[in-house]
């Protein structure tokens, strides 16, 4: 079997795995309160399909073995949600007939050791983006600071593509800033470009970005590589104004994802700000995964 290649459908082995990699998977290791008595040995069939974006019928449906062609994306969503990993993800896309993402393709499967640090981060906003710089996850804190992610459809959902053709986002730019930020992440897009030469939705992207942005367009033709790490961002949020905050970008070692992180410093009218958003935030905003 080559990654990459498709496999005949197995309802009953897709059957078999979801139901057990479920029972497996606590509440507490999911990030989610245990709550009162349970008959369930893991996770409840709709804890498991709030986690994953799915309705419960489909989920049961699919674990009944009577759901076929889950598309990738779904497969996605539902490793992410039972902490599966990258061995157990292939398995999941083989029982479901599914092409396994190809070598040489922008990761996008969040380890479960990522998954847990963003669990533990509930106080603060942390986003999880590939190489390529597509939202994969978010918590409720980066939802209430940034704006409510799951709107994104597309290349809407990718940070480069946002800054130079979306006009949504809440971060406020100078014209030096946004110089500044704009060549940090071509030069980090471009880098990425190197290490997956092959992925057809980065080439695409880039495609998209250069016939329709002619700033992307003239800072590309400059060749930065670099890596874009850390900044400090003011965002202007219809809930606290005005926050500034510092924006680190953190290496998940094997896995190419950037896992985004916003702190306050303590005591500071920031971190004020930054409580308060997450006291009345988060009654907007529930986790994501």
């Amino acid at each position: 079997m080559q990654t990459g290649d498709m496999t005949e459908f197995a309802p009953a082995e897709l059957a078999v795995v979801l139901r057990a990699w479920r029972d497996r998977l606590s509440p507490e290791a999911a990030g989610m309160p245990r709550g009162a008595v349970r008959r369930a040995p893991g996770l409840r069939r709709e804890e498991l399909a709030s986690l994953a974006g799915l309705s419960v019928d489909y989920l049961v449906r699919l674990e009944q073995g009577r759901a076929s062609n889950p598309s990738p994306q779904v497969l996605a969503s539902i490793a992410r949600a039972l902490r599966l990993t990258a061995d157990e993800r292939d398995h999941l896309y083989r029982a479901a007939g599914a092409a396994i993402p190809a070598a040489g393709t922008v990761p996008r499967h969040v380890t479960p050791g990522v998954q847990r640090i963003i669990d533990r981060l509930d106080d603060t906003p942390v986003g999880v983006f590939s190489a390529a710089w597509d939202l994969i996850t978010w918590n409720p804190m980066w939802a209430a600071l940034q704006g409510d992610p799951s709107v994104y459809t597309g290349t809407t959902g990718n940070l480069v593509w946002r800054g130079f053709l979306g006009d949504t986002s809440r971060i406020v730019l100078g014209d030096a800033e946004r110089r500044a930020f704009e060549l940090d992440i071509v030069a980090d897009l471009r880098s990425a470009a190197g290490r997956y030469p092959t992925d057809p939705s980065l080439a695409a992207l880039i495609a998209d970005l250069l016939a329709h942005s002619p700033r992307f367009e003239s800072i590309w033709a400059e060749a930065p590589v670099s890596q874009h790490l850390s900044a400090k961002k003011t965002m202007d949020t219809p809930l606290v104004g005005l926050i500034t905050l510092d924006c680190d970008v953190l290496t998940a070692p094997g896995s190419d994802l950037h896992v985004v992180v916003y702190t306050a410093e303590p005591g500071t009218p920031d971190a004020d700000r930054l409580e308060l958003l997450r006291v009345a935030g988060l009654q907007s905003f529930s986790l994501r995964s």
